[in-house]
């Protein structure tokens, strides 16, 4: 039990947390809360890196830890963009191609872990979820602060999310099929 209930593990249970939360902000609407909401996210994001960071530094990898963790970062990033779809802060297809690379790409996980193999996090991967992050939180922001158009710089960055999206999704099946697995 002790394993499994660590800091690392706490950590990222709150990114879980964080989840409804932002979803409530999204739902309200409005300046306030849509600031609010990019805070929220912002301060879950750094829990990703915080509580990776912990539990390696700390020896507190656990099985728990590398199920959940993959699974907070989905829920976060892929709820915060279906939520936006409705404000018209993101298009639907884009949403749609993301959230069908991630079941894709957690299929296969499934597949190899049957098989008693580990599909890692390439480079690829990582730069995804950077640039998702990258786009979530201008689109979150949404309007015009400090001269800064927010909406338009979400945008921009989430054309490279889908990119990256695309290509780690491609370059991990390819990659599979090639070496048997499937």
């Amino acid at each position: 039990m002790k394993k499994r209930l660590n800091w690392a593990n706490m950590l990222t249970m709150s990114r879980i947390i964080v989840v409804p939360v932002l979803a409530l902000c999204l739902i309200k609407g409005g300046y306030f809360y849509s600031i609010l909401a990019a805070v929220l996210f912002i301060a879950a994001t750094f829990t990703d890196f915080l509580d990776g960071y912990i539990a390696r530094k700390y020896e507190m990898v656990s099985n728990l830890g590398k199920f959940l963790d993959p699974l907070a970062d989905k829920l976060l990033i892929v709820t915060s963009l279906i939520l936006l779809i409705p404000l018209d802060r993101s298009p639907a297809w884009i949403v749609a191609l993301i959230v069908c690379r991630e079941l894709a790409v957690t299929g296969l996980r499934s597949i190899a872990s049957e098989r008693n193999i580990v599909i890692a996090a390439n480079w690829l991967g990582k730069y995804k979820t950077a640039f998702q992050c990258a786009a979530v939180i201008p689109l979150l922001i949404h309007y015009t602060v400090f001269g800064i158009q927010f909406q338009l710089a979400g945008e921009f960055f989430l054309w490279i999310a889908c990119f990256f999206t695309l290509w780690s999704g491609f370059d991990y099946f390819y990659g599979y099929f090639e070496s048997g697995i499937i």
